[in-house]
């Protein structure tokens, strides 16, 4: 697909229903919700459509200090292993930094190694306890 008709927007305004639509295709697990809540409490986000189609979303969580947490990297099975997901995350980077933090966390699973190394992301160690137990 030629990205002619694709647009990357930081703050898209987004609607419940395509956010809804765009995470059901791409995470198995999940049960539609309002987002509003969430994205009043971001940092920043960014939003990606194809032909005015929401197909790709990665948000931007703060501590209301230097450090941001990049949460919810989605792109729709249609457009994955085409670049989408690393433009997403340096715009989202890019806001960021313009938003005033200084450094960027992602916390992510072993396969997306190499995905969030071509984002610019050195691995660290981290701790991490599971509260839902």
């Amino acid at each position: 697909m030629p990205d002619t008709d694709l647009t990357i927007e930081v703050r898209a305004a987004l609607r419940d229903d395509e956010m809804n639509a765009l995470f059901t295709v791409s995470w198995p697990d999940h049960q539609p919700c309002s987002f509003a809540p969430i994205l009043r409490r971001s940092l920043t986000w960014v939003g990606a459509r194809r032909a005015g189609r929401l197909v790709g979303f990665v948000n931007v969580a703060t501590d209301g200090g230097a450090h941001a947490f990049l949460l919810d990297t989605t792109v729709h099975p249609d457009e994955r292993r085409r670049g989408l997901g690393v433009r997403l995350v340096t715009a989202a980077t890019e806001a960021a930094a313009k938003a005033g933090a200084g450094w960027l966390h992602v916390d992510y699973e072993p396969h997306l190694t190499g995905f969030y190394a071509r984002c610019g992301f050195r691995p660290t160690d981290a701790g991490l306890l599971d509260l839902s137990r």
